[in-house]
């Protein structure tokens, strides 16, 4: 029932950061302990923990068995295998094993994140005075803008320290009258990916979460309008139309922790394979020019 009546009063209320220990007051406050960090600390722990007891489980003690994985290592392992054979080798080419590491961190920390946020845990520990536990810190503007503050200096670092001047040469394209403006746009371009990479993440972890609270909030409304008798329609639908959304919940934490991990393999490619499109060219013109194999010349 606190749930409904608070869902009915502020739907925002779950997911906003609730702060309990913090410093400062505003705009200029800055939390030490919330319920968004309590989740990122809880996400990175099970990861630390569960992870390498997963991958440690083995088919048996022989020589061929303790190379076969068992249980979830099987599927942690086919997970992993898929991301880096489908998404990380075609992006990152012979810069893959270097930045794998990171982005299967990135991936299931994000998923970890998301998949805490569809606990109803504030429910669960409302006995633990002054503190609030759950939430999805992933819903979590900061958050998320320091994932991809992570990212955007990774790609950036790395397009320099592999290129050196040929990554910022490479904006100035065109004649030499129009190139300035051109470094400007692709400037502006390489901000602007890194901030919609932040705000999709954002933004499809806070809806999913708002239409809940507003749905059961319809709840309250109802029985308040018309009583216990009138409000059962209304929460059997409720009810019903909520299970169809935790479903679609699900996929999107899944969805969203793929996209922002392919997105940033997919930027990272782009600043360390600089020449990858012009050695394509090259390597195919060559192959025009020599003929069919096994010809005479």
């Amino acid at each position: 029932m606190d749930s409904f009546l608070i869902a009915a009063s502020d739907p925002i209320a779950h997911v906003v950061q609730h702060t309990s220990v913090g410093i400062g007051e505003g705009l200029w406050s800055f939390p030490i302990i919330s319920n968004h960090i309590i989740m990122q600390v809880v996400a990175a722990a099970l990861l630390v923990w569960l992870i390498p007891k997963w991958v440690m489980r083995r088919a048996g003690d022989d020589e061929i068995n303790r190379l076969v994985p068992k249980g979830w290592g099987n599927a942690l392992e086919a997970l992993c295998t898929t991301l880096k054979g489908q998404i990380f080798d075609p992006n990152l080419g012979k810069y893959s094993n270097t930045f794998t590491p990171y982005l299967w961190s990135l991936f299931f920390f994000i998923l970890t994140c998301n998949l805490l946020g569809l606990l109803p845990l504030g429910d669960w520990f409302y006995f633990i005075p002054g503190h609030q536990i759950g939430g999805t810190s992933t819903a979590n503007i900061y958050v998320t803008a320091a994932l991809a503050i992570v990212t955007l200096i990774m790609v950036g670092y790395n397009g320099w320290a592999l290129h050196g001047v040929e990554y910022a040469k490479h904006t100035f394209m065109g004649p030499w009258w129009i190139s300035w403006f051109i470094a400007i746009l692709e400037v502006i371009g390489f901000l602007v990916k890194h901030t919609a990479l932040c705000l999709r993440l954002f933004a499809n972890m806070v809806a999913g979460h708002i239409l809940l609270a507003v749905l059961l909030g319809f709840i309250q409304a109802a029985h308040d309008s018309a009583g216990l008798t009138g409000s059962l329609p209304v929460a059997v639908a409720v009810i019903v139309v909520s299970i169809a959304i935790m479903f679609l919940e699900l996929l999107v934490a899944f969805l969203h922790a793929f996209i922002f991990t392919t997105l940033t393999a997919v930027f990272l490619g782009q600043a360390v394979n600089m020449h990858h499109d012009d050695d394509h060219e090259h390597d195919a013109h060559a192959e025009d020019n020599a003929g069919p194999v096994g010809a005479s010349h």
